[in-house]
C-alpha cells in the first residue's frame, strides 16, 4: 500500500487544487504576471497538507464581478431552503464512534494539467475511507490503481482542521445560519487565493461532498450558501454516471469555471458534482465539462477498507 501523491488526489481535492492547474496552462500560455495570489495549501485527501504555498498567476476576471457580485435569486434562494428543510429530516447515522471511518463510494473523472493541456481521466470508480476522529490513517481504493494510505496529515485544534471533512470536527460546526455564514466568511480565505466569497462556497462544497455532515450543520450550511452573492441555479445538471438534477453553482471569478453541487430533483440528495469551462482555455471549449463525481453511497464503517 503507498502514500497518496499530491499529483493525484482523491475527488474534491481536485476542485480545491483547481486554481494551480488553471495555472500551469496560464504560465503556458504566459499570462500577465501582475496578477498573482498565494495558494492556499494544497488539502491532501481528506486533510490539509503543511506543504508551503505556491505563488500562481491568476487572470482578471472575465465578467468585471458582476455576475459573481450579484445577490442569489429569489429561486435560488428557494431551492437552497428546500435542501436545508430536507437536511434536517435527513435520517441520523446513529451513534459514530471515534475509532470508525466515513466510506465515501465516487465514480469520478478527474481534471488535470500538464504541458500546457489540460486533459480528464477515464470515468473510474474510487473510495475513500476517512477516520472519524482524524486520528487513524485512512485508506483509498481505485480501479486500475489499487490501494494507497491516506495519512494524518491534521490533528485535532492544529493548522488545517478548521476546514477538514473529518466527522469529530463536522460535528462541531455551528448549526445556525449566521454562526455558520462567519465560519465559511472568516475560516475560507486563509486557506484560498481566491476572493472571499468564491473561497467560501469551494468550502462549502468540499464539507458537502467529502464530509458526513449531521442534519443540523448540513440546513445551516445550505442557508448560509445562500447568502454569497453569485451563486445561483443550473436547471439541468448531469453528474457522472448519467443521473439529471438541478444544480447549485458559482462563476469562478479567478479561473474560467463554474462549479456544480447536483442534487436529486425529488429527495434533495446531494448525487455530485462537476466543473464546466465557462470560457476557451488551452485546448479547452467553453461548456466542456472539466471533472465530474457521482456520489453513490456514504456510510460508517468500523474498519478502513470495510464495505457497508
Amino acid at each position: 500500500m503507498s502514500h497518496l501523491p499530491e499529483h493525484d488526489l482523491p475527488p474534491g481535492r481536485h476542485r480545491l487544487l483547481k486554481e494551480h492547474l488553471m495555472t500551469e496552462i496560464r504560465h503556458t500560455e504566459e499570462a500577465p504576471a501582475r496578477w498573482r495570489v498565494r495558494l492556499r495549501p494544497a488539502l491532501v485527501a481528506a486533510a490539509v497538507a503543511t506543504a508551503a504555498a505556491v505563488t500562481f498567476v491568476v487572470l482578471p476576471s472575465s465578467d468585471g464581478g458582476g455576475a459573481s457580485a450579484r445577490p442569489p435569486t429569489r429561486a435560488t434562494v428557494a431551492l437552497l431552503e428546500d435542501l436545508a428543510l430536507a437536511a434536517e429530516h435527513e435520517q441520523p447515522y446513529g451513534k459514530v464512534r471515534d475509532d470508525q471511518f466515513v466510506y465515501v463510494d465516487s465514480k469520478v473523472a478527474v481534471g488535470q494539467a500538464a504541458d500546457g493541456r489540460f486533459t480528464v481521466s477515464p470515468l473510474h470508480r474510487q473510495e475513500l475511507w476517512m477516520s472519524v476522529d482524524g486520528l487513524h490513517d485512512g485508506l483509498g481504493r481505485e480501479t486500475g490503481r489499487g490501494d494507497w494510505e491516506i495519512p494524518v496529515d491534521v490533528r485535532p485544534g492544529g493548522v488545517g482542521w478548521e476546514v477538514s471533512p473529518f466527522y469529530n470536527h463536522v460535528k462541531t460546526l455551528p448549526t445556525t445560519s449566521d454562526e455558520m455564514w462567519d465560519y465559511l466568511y472568516d475560516t475560507a480565505p486563509k486557506y484560498s487565493g481566491q476572493e472571499r466569497y468564491q473561497a467560501m462556497f469551494v468550502l462549502a462544497g468540499d464539507l458537502l461532498s467529502q464530509a458526513l455532515l449531521p442534519s443540523e450543520q448540513g440546513a445551516a450550511l445550505f442557508r448560509a450558501v445562500a447568502r454569497i452573492p453569485g451563486v445561483t441555479v443550473v436547471g439541468n445538471a448531469v453528474d457522472a454516471i448519467g443521473r439529471h438534477g438541478v444544480a447549485i453553482t458559482r462563476k469562478d471569478p479567478d479561473n474560467p469555471s463554474r462549479d456544480e453541487w447536483i442534487f436529486d430533483r425529488k429527495t434533495y440528495e446531494f448525487i455530485g458534482h462537476r466543473s464546466v469551462a465557462t470560457e476557451d482555455f488551452s485546448n479547452v471549449k467553453k461548456g466542456t465539462v472539466i471533472g465530474n463525481t457521482a456520489v453513490l453511497s456514504k456510510a460508517v464503517v468500523d474498519h478502513a477498507g470495510e464495505r457497508p
